[in-house]
């Protein structure tokens, strides 16, 4: 409520300064001196411009420290370090050009006001200068890209070893989360499978997914590398989860992927910031329309222990639509027989591929 009135207070000095403006320049109208801007006038606008430079570089500093909490929390998995660190590296670069640059902007309009009988120095072109304001910011940004194609590949790359797999599928208007179980492995899906009880159209013909099962919530395990795999069945989303520096846009028809590993769990975090009622969540960072919104889920970072007795007590969609009871020999074909038929499946998805592309 005391940032909405500050903000309500400066709009409305901001129109009282604009009404008094616009009345001089109808006073001046009527005395016939509007083709006239007097010493006094430059001199005026010159130190409303040095007042102006004053109050707005403490109140960017000011604001930019004060709120830091809320556009920038403490990272929480390993790579949002590398981040952090990414953002106050181009702080330092681009803070003193900030500062520099509009000290010399706004005092020189004070300083340099114009003035009768005053002539402007024209300065027409120096090789010299050019150079320099050329190579420092190259340079300065060369290096900023290189650290930044550094972490990006790191992060959208293999994933380590033993990494915790879990698929994200976008909708309008939700997140479905699907684990891989306890072999680690996401079972095959087709479009054509998708239906009323199948939403991401798995081939329950593949053995892998008679272990995977679906999460209302995202929970993790923490200090365990975890793999993303993100894709979308309408439009386009935005997978984003804030405290993790995790942020990647679910494409339809374009699988995606992110890894990252969690280092503090959710209560960790409560203890951290003094909020019993804090938890992580994952957002859609892309406007998808207009129940947007409800793009949202509950992220639960927890002890490996304690990820392990929930995964436990989840039920495989496999066995909760009863097709274990449907279908059991499915259940007891043998590893050869699946590969055979996965080979098959393979085989003809190629070639019906082929035929579409002839």
């Amino acid at each position: 409520m005391t940032t909405f009135l500050g903000l309500a207070v400066i709009l409305l000095v901001l129109i009282i300064l604009f009404q008094i403006s616009k009345a001089n320049e109808l006073v001046s109208s009527i005395r016939g001196e509007e083709d006239e801007i007097s010493d006094k006038t430059n001199n005026f606008h010159g130190l409303l411009f040095l007042i102006f430079l004053v109050l707005g570089m403490v109140g960017a500093f000011w604001s930019a420290w004060h709120y830091s909490d809320l556009y920038l929390p403490e990272p929480s998995s390993v790579h949002g370090v590398d981040l952090r660190n990414m953002f106050y590296y181009t702080l330092v670069a681009t803070v003193p050009v900030f500062v520099v640059t509009h000290i010399l902007l706004f005092y020189f309009s004070y300083r340099y006001s114009g003035k009768e009988g005053k002539v402007g120095y024209h300065f027409a072109h120096s090789n010299r200068l050019e150079l320099v304001w050329t190579a420092i910011p190259a340079v300065v940004l060369v290096l900023l890209v290189f650290e930044g194609l550094r972490t990006w590949i790191a992060i959208t790359g293999p994933a380590a070893e033993g990494a915790m797999v879990v698929e994200a599928t976008a909708e309008q208007f939700q997140w479905t989360l699907r684990y891989s179980g306890n072999d680690n492995q996401l079972g095959k899906k087709r479009v054509d499978q998708i239906g009323g009880e199948n939403p991401l159209g798995q081939v329950w013909t593949d053995q892998a997914n008679h272990d995977d099962f679906i999460s209302t919530e995202l929970h993790l395990p923490v200090n365990t590398p975890v793999l993303v795999r993100i894709n979308a069945k309408d439009v386009l989303h935005s997978f984003f989860l804030p405290h993790f520096r995790v942020k990647m846009d679910a494409v339809p028809g374009i699988p995606t992927q992110f890894w990252f590993t969690p280092t503090k769990t959710t209560e960790q975090m409560r203890k951290e910031l003094g909020n019993p009622n804090f938890n992580y969540e994952l957002a859609c960072a892309e406007l998808c329309g207009q129940a947007h919104y409800n793009m949202r889920r509950l992220v639960v970072v927890e002890t490996k222990e304690e990820f392990q007795k929930w995964s436990k007590e989840q039920q495989p969609t496999y066995k909760a639509l009863g097709l274990d009871k449907k279908n059991p020999s499915l259940e007891e074909k043998t590893q050869e027989e699946q590969l055979s038929e996965q080979e098959e499946e393979q085989k003809a998805e190629e070639k019906d591929d082929l035929a579409a592309t002839l």
